[in-house]
């Protein structure tokens, strides 16, 4: 085993030479417990991963970073609408009693660029706005270079990889950045973006004025006793399942009277989409990870949110709010009030908005950024990565091109 020696040359304390011993020590431990010979990696189609729900959950709640949309509550609810023909490489321990180590769900794209180049792809959708996978804590380094070398050594799985919408900074970042430095794969990132997230260090008491500004705090206050003149107005969290249920009723009626619902996209024009909300928040919500917020008049709902939780982490995943009440700006009143209890709660280290980059409205109360690329890496050099990445670039700039087209064609 290599040492590096240290480069900074100032004196530690005893107490600073154990700390740094322990540390050494234990990653030495965890290195031999995980080595990555050891591993076992195997691929199953999502519909097959119920059987393993135990220990997919387990690796959920210890992974490096959470990711509630890769949970099995979540992502086993939405397979039958969005996997089809996904699945997932699954990291385990080599001795036993065999250990979930990792899980990574992807789909094989053969003709992505319209071309015969296959390309496994992380599996994201419309309800699943992230693509970290799951791995665990302790041996984070061992387990993604097992996934890797599992993908290199098969020729019958693609050469390339994409990791879309993955954080461009953070433990998991890090990690996969350290073993593609050493296994010399190259990667090139695309479609980076930044969405807002709730990640206050200090000062949380006064995060929201000072975030907003005096002017636009008295101006949402004055707002606030505006409404109020129409009815009493109330706040709710239901976090109980059978209180999650009935206000999740309230969400789905709100989105599908706003301009989702006349665009016939809301989540219960769709029974197959609907079905995968009610049955996910239900499962998630039994393990208290689910609060649906609601403002209510005169015991009417006229905005309501649902945050979804894992670990130590949170996403506002939806919000929706009654139109006709725009001027009393419920939707951001209410946001403001789930902020306030996000703020409250210690334990929740940071909120991902899940929402567009330069969102209107939560990218002025929530001032933190979340940085998002989507990774393409080749895993074995004849797999043509110069060539997939000017096609990924092409794919994504004929995207482009089209969705300014309908915009413009829209404006007229």
């Amino acid at each position: 085993m290599a040492v590096t020696a240290p480069t900074d040359d100032a004196p530690r304390s005893p107490l600073e030479r154990a700390a740094s011993a322990i540390a050494s020590a234990r990653r030495a431990v965890v290195a031999d417990r995980y080595a990555t010979d050891t591993l076992a990696v195997e691929w199953r189609d999502l519909a097959d991963l119920a059987a393993i729900a135990g220990e997919w959950r387990e690796l959920a709640a210890r992974a490096l970073e959470p990711n509630v949309f890769y949970a099995p509550a979540f992502a086993g609810a939405a397979a039958p609408v969005f996997g089809r023909g996904a699945g997932a490489a699954l990291v385990w321990s080599g001795s036993g009693p065999r250990k979930l180590l990792g899980y990574f769900p992807a789909r094989i794209e053969t003709r992505r660029y319209g071309v015969k180049l296959p390309v496994m792809v992380g599996w994201t959708h419309p309800y699943g706005p992230l693509g970290t996978p799951l791995v665990e804590r302790e041996a984070a380094e061992p387990v993604i270079a097992a996934w890797l070398a599992h993908l290199a050594r098969d020729p019958a799985l693609p050469g390339l990889v994409l990791l879309p919408l993955l954080p461009e900074s953070g433990p998991f970042a890090r990690a996969l950045g350290a073993i593609l430095q050493r296994a010399q794969m190259p990667c090139a990132d695309f479609g980076r973006s930044r969405r807002a997230m709730l990640a206050a260090t200090a000062e949380r008491s006064d995060y929201v004025e000072r975030a907003l500004g005096p002017r636009k705090h008295k101006e949402l206050r004055r707002i606030g006793r505006r409404l109020s003149d129409l009815g009493a107005v109330l706040f709710t969290a239901a976090t109980a399942p059978d209180a999650v249920a009935a206000a999740l009723e309230d969400f789905f009626a709100l989105e599908a009277g706003g301009w989702k619902g006349k665009a016939g996209t809301a989540a219960a024009q769709h029974d197959d989409i609907r079905g995968f909300i009610e049955t996910a928040i239900a499962d998630l919500a039994q393990s208290g990870q689910v609060s649906i917020n609601r403002l209510l008049l005169d015991g009417r709902a006229i905005a309501a949110t649902i945050t979804l939780r894992s670990a130590d982490a949170a996403w506002l995943w939806k919000i929706a709010y009654d139109e006709s009440f725009a001027r009393y700006s419920p939707g951001v009143m209410l946001t403001l009030a789930v902020t306030e209890r996000l703020l409250d709660d210690a334990t929740i280290a940071q909120t991902d908005s899940c929402a567009a980059a330069n969102h209107p409205m939560i990218d002025h109360i929530w001032r933190e950024r979340l940085v998002l690329c989507d990774r393409l890496i080749a895993v074995r050099p004849q797999a043509g990565f110069a060539h997939g990445r000017r096609l990924e670039a092409l794919r994504r700039a004929a995207i482009g091109a089209a969705k300014a087209l309908r915009a413009r064609l829209r404006r007229r």
